[in-house]
């Protein structure tokens, strides 16, 4: 994992010595893909680590929903925050300025913040992320990101609804390649640490 790394985002303790337009093509040029968000995760949490600058992080407020929309107290909020679900923000989200992220949610289209868009965050708030677009038609506007309410949908099999109030982005040092698809990345890792493929 170390190598891939090392090969995929050389040089990442001068990153902060780079102009903004610098930062923004770097991120936006490079993608390691892994087939499990167990691995993506442990990924990003690696390469943030070694990229300079302060840590900001964000605690989401989660609440455990009824069918008819009533709060469940009888679920445990430790146990609501240690669920993790594909496509959602994870409960403990850590953050520095300079690290690449990837939108969660449709917030605004007409802006480019589409559910799959990648940023650079520029700054961090308590209530709010400041971010530049990495891609596409909106490429390197600024733009504001909030905390939002997200629900947990009936795939993720859970006996109640999971109501995550959270920033809706994840670190995108690595991604899975399942949200990978309709992105144009030059240089591309591939982390495949398990078969991915179906026998035969």
């Amino acid at each position: 994992m170390t190598l891939l790394i090392q090969t995929i985002y050389p040089n990442l303790y001068s990153l902060s010595l780079q102009s903004a337009e610098e930062l923004r093509r770097y991120f936006a040029e490079r993608i390691i893909l892994c087939p499990r968000n167990a691995d993506v995760d442990k990924i990003n949490e690696v390469i943030l680590r070694q990229l300079p600058g302060e840590l900001q992080e964000y605690l989401s407020s989660d609440v455990a929903l009824k069918d008819g929309g009533a709060t469940d107290y009888n679920v445990p909020v430790e146990y609501l925050n240690t669920i993790n679900l594909a496509g959602a923000p994870l409960h403990h989200t850590v953050l520095k300025i300079g690290c690449p992220i990837i939108l969660l949610r449709n917030l605004d289209p007409s802006s480019g913040l589409c559910n799959g868009t990648r940023l650079v965050v520029t700054k961090t708030a308590l209530r709010v992320i400041e971010a530049r677009i990495l891609t596409g038609s909106h490429t390197g506007d600024i733009v504001l990101i909030p905390r939002i309410s997200l629900d947990s949908s009936r795939s993720a099999r859970l006996p109640f609804t999971l109501r995550r109030r959270q920033f809706p982005v994840r670190l995108a040092f690595a991604m899975t390649i399942n949200k990978s698809q309709g992105q144009s990345v030059p240089t591309v890792g591939l982390y495949l640490r398990e078969p991915v493929f179906v026998h035969g």
